[in-house]
C-alpha cells in the first residue's frame, strides 16, 4: 500500500507497468513498489490485469493507473530532474528520447507513454537564479536548444 500522504497519480492507456520499470532503471532513487491486478473482470479489461502500480521516481511516490485510452497527458504536467553535470544530462535525455521518446525545446522532452519531462542541470537553475543580464543571456541562450548543453550556458554567463 501507498504509504505517502500525498502521491502523483499518473494515468497511462495501459503500460503502467512498463513505464514503471523504465523509469525505475533510469533514475537513482526509483523502484517498483507493487502491481495491483484486477480480481475480476470489468468494462474495459479482464481478471488479472494490471490496474495500478506503486513506484518512485526520484524519491516521489507515484501510482501509475492503467485507464485506457480516454485521457492523455500534455505538457501541463512534467517531472523536473536536477542534473549536476553534462554527463549526468546526456544520460536522463539519452534514455527517455533513445526509448522511443521525442525531443521538444528548453530542456523538455516526452517518453514514449507522452509523459513530458525537464531535463534540468543546476547550472541553468543557477544562470536563472543569478537575475540581471546574466540570466537574460543564459535565457537566451536556453530558448534555442533543445537538450540543455552547460557549456553553452556557463560561456553565456560569463558574456
Amino acid at each position: 500500500m501507498v504509504n505517502a500522504k500525498n502521491t502523483i497519480c499518473i494515468w497511462y492507456d495501459k503500460d503502467a507497468e512498463a513505464a514503471a520499470r523504465f523509469y525505475a532503471g533510469v533514475f537513482p532513487d526509483s523502484s517498483v513498489k507493487a502491481v495491483h491486478r484486477a480480481p475480476s473482470d470489468y468494462p474495459s479489461g479482464k481478471a488479472g490485469d494490471v490496474l495500478t502500480v506503486e513506484f518512485t521516481v526520484a524519491g516521489i511516490p507515484c501510482i501509475g493507473l492503467n485507464g485506457g485510452p480516454v485521457f492523455k497527458h500534455s505538457e501541463a504536467f512534467s517531472f523536473q530532474i536536477a542534473t549536476d553535470d553534462q554527463e549526468e544530462t546526456d544520460r536522463y535525455w539519452n534514455a527517455i528520447v533513445g526509448n522511443g521518446g521525442e525531443e521538444s525545446a528548453c530542456g523538455w522532452c516526452k517518453d514514449k507513454w507522452g509523459v513530458s519531462w525537464q531535463i534540468t542541470p543546476r547550472a541553468l537553475t543557477d544562470a536563472m537564479a543569478a537575475g540581471g543580464a546574466e540570466a537574460k543571456r543564459a535565457f537566451d541562450v536556453m530558448m534555442d536548444m533543445k537538450k540543455i548543453d552547460i557549456a553553452a550556458i556557463e560561456a553565456a554567463r560569463r558574456g
